[in-house]
This record gives C-alpha cells, sequence and structure tokens, in this order.
C-alpha cells in the first residue's frame, strides 16, 4: 500500500507549529517501518489536490492500493474525495484540522483526535461510503440550496476580509444579521423551485433545501439526524416558505436536529432542482450558483478509512 499525506497549508493559518508536528510525526512512523512507500503533498489552492492524487496514481504500481490522507479542513476532504473517486483502488482518509469537521463528526467528538493519530490511521481499515454526485463533482456531506447557502457564503466573504480576532468579536452579531435579512429577501427565502425526487413531483416555494448524506453541518446536527453514509440513499428535507419570523424559527429548530413542522423529508436516491434564476448551492463546503442541479447518491463511491475499526452509527431524532 502506497500512502499519500495532502496537506492544506491554508487549515495551518498561524500554527506552523502544528504541521511541521504532524510532518515530523509521519516521518517517525514511516522510519520504523519496513520498506515505507510514503508521500507528502500541499495543495496550494482549490482542486490542485486533484491533480496531486492523478499524478500519484499514475506513480503506483499495477494492483497497489493508494490511501490517500487528506490533511485539513473540509476543503481539502473535498478535493481528495473528488480526485480519489475516479481511481477504484484508492482509499480515503480525513486527518481533521479544519473549523468544522462536519462528516467525521458522525463518529463523535470524542473521535476527532483518533483520526489526527497517523499511525491509528495507517493500520486502520477501510469503510464503504456513499457520496452525492453532481456531474463530475463529489460530496460526501451534503448539498445545501437556499437561505443556509447563501447565508454561510456571505458570513464566508466577510470573514475572509476580516483577521481572525475581528471575526471572533463579530461572528454572533454577523451571523444573526445575515438570518435576519436573508428571511426577508424572497429569492433565497421564498424563492419558487421546480423539484423531482425520484421522479415525484415536490414542486413549490421553499426557503431551504437539504440533501444529505451525513447528519451534521457547521458542526451541529440537522433535522436530517438519521443520515448514513453508507445505506444507499440520500436523506432530503425541504422547508416550505412561510412567514420571515417563522422561518427563521424553523431554521433554528432544524439546526437543533429537529423537524419542524413546515418540512418536507423524503429518502431517496436522486433529487432534480430547478429555477428561474441562479441558486446558491453549497456543496459540501464549495459554493456553485446554477439554475439547474441533479443529485444522485453513488452507493459505496468510496473507501474511507475509520480509525480503531469504528462503524457508522445509526443516529435518531432527536425530536420533531
Amino acid at each position: 500500500m502506497k500512502h499519500v499525506f495532502v496537506f492544506d497549508p491554508k487549515a495551518f493559518y498561524s500554527q506552523q507549529w502544528r504541521m511541521d508536528s504532524i510532518l515530523d510525526g509521519i516521518g517517525q512512523f514511516f522510519r520504523t517501518q519496513q520498506n515505507p512507500d510514503f508521500s507528502i503533498q500541499y495543495s496550494r489552492y482549490r482542486r490542485n489536490a486533484i491533480g496531486i492524487i492523478q499524478e500519484e496514481a499514475e506513480k503506483a504500481k499495477a494492483g497497489d492500493i493508494v490511501r490517500i490522507y487528506a490533511v485539513g479542513g473540509e476543503e481539502i476532504l473535498f478535493d481528495c474525495l473528488n480526485g480519489v473517486a475516479h481511481f477504484p483502488n484508492m482509499q480515503l482518509a480525513a486527518v481533521p484540522f479544519g473549523e468544522t469537521n462536519d462528516f467525521i463528526k458522525i463518529f463523535g467528538d470524542d473521535k476527532l483526535e483518533t483520526f489526527r493519530d497517523i499511525p491509528t490511521l495507517v493500520n486502520s481499515d477501510a469503510l464503504p461510503t456513499d457520496a452525492i454526485r453532481w456531474g463530475v463533482n463529489y460530496a460526501l456531506n451534503s448539498c445545501y440550496i437556499g437561505m443556509n447557502a447563501g447565508i454561510s457564503k456571505r458570513v464566508r466573504d466577510m470573514k475572509s476580509k476580516l483577521n481572525k480576532s475581528s471575526f471572533f468579536v463579530f461572528s454572533r452579531f454577523s451571523s444573526f444579521l445575515n438570518n435576519f435579512l436573508t428571511a426577508f429577501d424572497k429569492t433565497l427565502a421564498a424563492r419558487e423551485y421546480e423539484i423531482s425526487i425520484d421522479d415525484r413531483d415536490y414542486s413549490g416555494h421553499y426557503c431551504l433545501i437539504h440533501v444529505a448524506n451525513g447528519p451534521y453541518h457547521s458542526g451541529k446536527l440537522t433535522g436530517v439526524a438519521d443520515a448514513t453514509p453508507d445505506d444507499g440513499v440520500l436523506d432530503i428535507a425541504l422547508l416550505k416558505s412561510t412567514y420571515p419570523m417563522n422561518m427563521l424559527s424553523s431554521l433554528r429548530k432544524y439546526s437543533k436536529g429537529k423537524r419542524p413542522k413546515n418540512c418536507i423529508y423524503i429518502q431517496a436516491k436522486k433529487i432534480s432542482v430547478k429555477s428561474k434564476n441562479r441558486m446558491w448551492i453549497q456543496l459540501d463546503n464549495e459554493y456553485i450558483r446554477d439554475v439547474n442541479v441533479d443529485l444522485s447518491v453513488v452507493s459505496h463511491a468510496v473507501q474511507l478509512v475509520a480509525a480503531e475499526g469504528i462503524s457508522y452509527p445509526i443516529a435518531s431524532m432527536a425530536g420533531a
């Protein structure tokens, strides 16, 4: 087996010491192994990891399994997934060092440090894991359309213009203000969508469309708390538009792992969403604008390394 560590240096902003410590740990571990086969790569810009993975696949010996370690946050995990998904002899390991690690949270907060332990990951097996496909793009965790995607993009843009300390001071106020203003923006909160789910019509006005492969978003359990990434189906929630303050209340409830009364919940294999104007679409941590999105589940699309042999739990609803 060949082991390839792909680092996202941006995930270690002002923490070079931490990245250096991980690099030292990798070197120390493989020096104790017989005939070690590993390499360390750095992703310098978005999608750079896809090219890196392709080059590593071409250099691998015939029949060898190549295990890719995405070291950083959700951005590098997304990029590595989209590189690995095209090769049948590859596995993917998430080494979580980002601000949020939504997909890995399914194993429990107490397991995050285990996924950061390189010897443990190297000696762990992989689990067959579903992925969400949109054209040539793959996502591990979720796709959001509507209010949440628009709010997240605005907050992200604001954060990029501020230093970390300034953003920390204004983050709660800015999140509240963005939520409030978005609730009164009909282009996001009350848009009409043409929706087909497993060839059944669900068209209407919605403030949020959530297509999930995992139960967490932004570090919080969502209303699709039953979502399990190895069951061969997508968990889909449609939140109907209502009065602005009611929508804010519904979103708060949804982000606490509950399903508000205006929520339609479906498990399905595919969903098509169309709009007359470009929608805000958040595919994992990637933001895209389009008028049409066709999503489907790809059963066991990737082999994801599970530290210490743990398996995917079956989440239960926190309450309606």
